[in-house]
């Protein structure tokens, strides 16, 4: 089972949704949605999805909840 950890530094609240690998295991996103009720998160999640063609149910949100700096787990076993 393969599965992946990314260290990704999240920026909300701006004009365009866009995800930046900066590295192996390092990733920058820019999310539209606000810092609120786990909408950022929530998108988050649907864009690295989209990006690493998983389902978002293979993507958990290790540490962060409520910080910019958030370790991600990425199940890619398809």
């Amino acid at each position: 089972m393969p599965e992946k950890l990314f260290n990704v530094f999240v920026t909300t609240n701006c004009k365009k949704t866009r995800i930046k690998v900066i590295s192996q295991d390092s990733i920058e996103a820019r999310i539209k949605a606000v810092p609120r009720k786990g909408k950022a998160n929530k998108e988050l999640i649907e864009v690295l999805a989209d990006h690493f063609d998983v389902k978002k149910s293979d993507i958990n949100i290790v540490k962060g909840l409520r910080s910019r700096n958030k370790l991600i787990l990425i199940n890619e076993d398809k």
